[in-house]
């Protein structure tokens, strides 16, 4: 789900000069930066909507809905609230599979009321797989009224009234919440695949307001009680979240990352009235009651804040080290590249770490202006001083240095990895480039696939079709696939110079003999022909594949940004989704967690998506997900399905690898080889559910010639993250899990391990060892990590297959955090010495 709310500035391109951007044959010039006028509509308000959900029990579900063919009023005064209900809640229907759905809030002003006829009021409801879309051209404001009473004005996971903390959907918490006013904007209960991006969110600039971060050019609260929340997030884990902006107010980010799990933020975080500059705070708080909060951020901006950028609230670990009896916790926060300006404190602990890791903290590139504390503690003590300077490189917590397996506990200054200028923008910032939306291009600019005779129906083979459109429209249209499943059973390549475009998460599944083969295995989608050249931009689409396939290379990456423009060639709200869901053949009908459906028939993917040597890729909010459970069966019932690999990739670079996640793969999620120039911003795996039943690397073979990793003999589980002779790769936070495991005996005799008990068992979380090697470096290749979180893993780095940091010194809540680690070695040690002397 992802709350598009706001409007961004769009970066567009006249594609002249790119030999290998062919155009389609209809075409006589390419796409231009666009022709819409600034009275036109928005494109997505008057192009023609005929998408399905293929596998929906409704033939006639509607899947695009527009707020004011709903009786929506927009006019600033009447209550919208139910109008916009019906369109996210009521139309639905229970227990209904692939029920997705896209909402249109349109420029008008909406009224969000709190209580009509006293009847409690239920916020708009965010459902799973919904997209709410705000137009980006006149962006909307959803305006709750001075009664509001629900919880969030828009609200992710509601709780059941008078449920004792119960939720609709699966509650993860032990929290029991206020249900009266809270004044929130958007509660964000929310997991992979989520995404807030271009939302404003505006509060009171009155003197002592209690408002706490929100606005959107899209929710602007005033409780009654005067208290206001931005985003409230108990919990979760994935998501990323992108030009956002708070204003006013005391808080942007307030109470609110109770448990949260990974999220990265990145761009514009403002706080401060941008009308009056009043004073305000800014404040990432955890109140943790069980697992763990790693939280990433990158390109923040806070201005004219008056208490606090950040607060780490620590822990104090129990004497037994038990992960379910912690108290308080954020567990990580690693910044980089933000700019603090009249501000207090720019981050605060809630109290004094003692010299040793209670909440680990890094900050990287961070340019005060006149902040009088840069990290500090509740009561006053001052950790890090402030001024007019940069922040270099800051960590909190411990540190690691090439084979030494002691960590050094620093509050000071920590090694600086060397960022390749490929890898920045023109301020020397990591380079960051938000969800293109087309606001500049009419609707006549774009063409439905569905239009021109692919079906989409998840049954009609659409190979042909589909290579149609792209022979015919491919760099001079914004190809529009209108929402579907669209079955291909050969290759289909997108051509470089191709804008892709879906709706409510277009699927193309690639199904048939020709993904069948393992030792013959075959791409699904080519993104650009080898060698080529040109923008091509992805947005809202998953890639899938109907089982068994067990050589199908889901999609395989070859295009390279066109010079001089960065990030031309990206994803973004993208996915590659194996089985659990309808039309995959991979449910649990057939592949029930029991392993009763066999390995042949439970094949997903050979492997999920391969960067290819002389591509170039920005891949933001990515996640490559191998089902551990069925989404469209009950939602809870886990799956046994196999996919050989995550993602593999030989670029030289420049890649950005910003807020992706990869899970539940044989033998490896990340896997670079040859790789160079990656930055790899708050990455997040699971190992396999399943193993180690089978143990890696079955049910599969390895095959050098795809650069398959070895596993030691004490590792059964899959590698998290695998590098081997790379270079310039910078992991800036990481979220690594292990939950399951099995009981072995392993016999040092014949070097075997037998099998003592049943699969899909949590007790090794206790004693962390669901797995014994999660992370793998060797010798050879240049890389830094940054805020790495593991769980349920002994070893958290390895290098050349050996374990080196073991997690036992680094327990921080629910998981093990290693602040930084550098590959270390006389080089390393030149490089840091460099650093210092500059």
């Amino acid at each position: 789900m992802r709350l598009n709310l706001g409007a961004f500035a769009i970066v567009t391109c006249t594609l002249t000069g790119l030999a290998s951007a062919r155009l389609g044959s209809s075409c006589s010039a390419p796409l231009g930066s666009g022709s819409s006028g600034p009275g036109d509509a928005f494109w997505m308000e008057n192009i023609k909507h005929h998408g399905i959900s293929a596998y929906h029990s409704n033939p006639g579900y509607q899947v695009f809905r527009n707020v004011k063919d709903f009786g929506a009023k927009g006019d600033g005064v009447t209550d919208d609230t139910h109008a916009i209900k019906y369109l996210t809640f009521g139309i639905h229907e229970t227990h209904v599979i692939d029920q997705r759905s896209i909402v249109l809030l349109s420029h008008l002003e909406v009224v969000v009321a709190a209580v009509v006829a006293n009847l409690r009021r239920i916020p708009i409801i965010a459902l799973y797989l919904t997209q709410l879309v705000g137009d980006a051209k006149t962006p909307p404001t959803l305006l709750a009224s001075s009664n509001f009473e629900g919880m969030a004005v828009i609200d992710a996971d509601p709780y059941i009234p008078n449920g004792n903390g119960q939720q609709y959907y699966t509650n993860q918490n032990n929290l029991v919440p206020p249900e009266k006013s809270q004044g929130t904007g958007i509660h964000w209960q929310v997991a992979q695949a989520t995404s807030l991006m271009n939302i404003v969110f505006q509060m009171s600039t009155a003197p002592n307001t209690a408002h706490q971060g929100e606005y959107i050019q899209m929710v602007s609260c005033t409780a009654a009680d005067g208290t206001i929340i931005g985003i409230w997030m108990e919990n979760g884990s994935g998501g990323f979240m992108g030009d956002l902006v708070f204003n006013g107010g005391e808080d942007a980010f307030s109470k609110m990352l109770e448990r949260i799990g990974d999220h990265l933020v990145k761009e514009n975080m403002e706080c401060g009235s941008e009308i009056s500059n009043s004073p305000s705070e800014m404040s990432l708080s955890t109140v943790r009651k069980r697992p763990f909060s790693a939280f990433g951020t990158g390109g923040i901006n806070i201005n004219n804040c008056q208490v606090r950028a950040a607060r780490v609230t620590q822990f104090d670990p129990p004497a037994d080290g038990f992960l379910f009896k912690l108290s308080q916790s954020v567990g990580a926060i690693a910044i980089i590249d933000s700019v603090v300006t009249n501000t207090a404190i720019f981050v605060r602990n809630s109290k004094p770490s003692d010299n040793r890791l209670a909440g680990s903290l890094v900050i990287n590139n961070a340019r005060l202006n006149n902040v009088q504390t840069a990290v500090g503690v509740v009561g006053g003590a001052t950790v890090l001083s402030g001024g007019t300077r940069t922040i270099k490189s800051w960590g909190q917590g411990n540190v690691y240095k090439g084979t030494n397996p002691n960590a050094n506990f620093v509050q000071g200054d920590i090694y600086s990895a060397s960022k390749p200028g490929s890898l920045l923008d023109g301020s020397g910032r990591i380079f960051g480039r938000m969800h293109p939306q087309y606001a500049s291009y009419a609707a006549s600019e774009f063409v439905s696939v569905r239009d021109h005779g692919a079906k989409g129906d998840g049954r009609t083979d659409d190979t042909a079709a589909l290579k149609a459109i792209f022979d015919k429209y491919a760099g001079c249209k914004i190809v529009f696939f209108d929402a579907g499943t669209y079955i291909v059973t050969s290759t289909l390549t997108i051509p470089a110079g191709t804008r892709v475009v879906g709706e409510a998460w277009s699927v193309i599944s690639g199904s048939g003999t020709n993904f069948q083969d393992a030792e013959n295995p075959q791409v699904v989608v080519r993104v650009g022909e080898p060698g080529s050249q040109g923008i091509l931009e992805i947005t809202d689409m998953i890639f899938s594949t109907v089982g068994p396939a067990p050589g199908a290379i889901v999609v395989e990456w070859n295009v390279r940004q066109p010079a001089g423009f960065q990030g031309g060639a990206g994803t973004w709200d993208t996915h590659i989704r194996l089985g659990g869901a309808a039309g995959t053949n991979l449910e649990m009908e057939q592949c029930p967690s029991s392993g009763a459906g066999g390995v042949d028939g439970c094949h997903a993917a050979f492997l999920a998506l391969h960067i290819k040597p002389t591509a170039t890729a920005y891949l933001e909010g990515l996640w490559a997900w191998l089902a551990d459970h069925d989404l469209d069966g009950d939602g809870r019932s886990q799956v046994s399905i196999y996919s050989g690999r995550g993602i593999l990739s030989e670029s030289a670079g420049p890649v950005w690898m910003v807020g992706t996640g990869s899970e539940h793969h044989t033998l490896y999620q990340y896997s670079l080889v040859n790789a160079r120039n990656h930055y790899m911003g708050l990455i997040q795996t699971e190992s396999p559910y399943y193993q180690p039943s089978p143990a890696a690397p079955a049910p599969f073979s390895l095959n050098r010639a795809w650069k398959d990793p070895s596993f030691p003999g004490d590792l059964l589980s899959a590698w998290a993250l695998h590098v081997v002779s790379s270079t310039n790769i910078i992991v800036f936070g990481a979220g690594l899990y292990s939950f399951f495991s099995v009981s072995y005996l392993f016999d040092l005799d014949t070097h075997t391990h037998r099998h003592l008990g049943q699969n899909y068992k949590q007790d090794c979380l206790s004693t962390y060892t669901c797995q014994s090697q999660i992370v793998n470096i060797d010798a050879g290749s240049d890389v830094a990590v940054y805020s790495l979180s593991t769980v349920g893993t002994t070893y958290q780095v390895s290098v050349d297959g050996r374990g080196v940091v073991g997690q036992s010194g680094n327990r921080n809540g629910f998981a093990s955090t290693v602040t930084a680690w550098s590959r270390g070695g006389l080089l390393g040690d030149l490089e840091e010495l460099e650093d210092v002397l500059l």
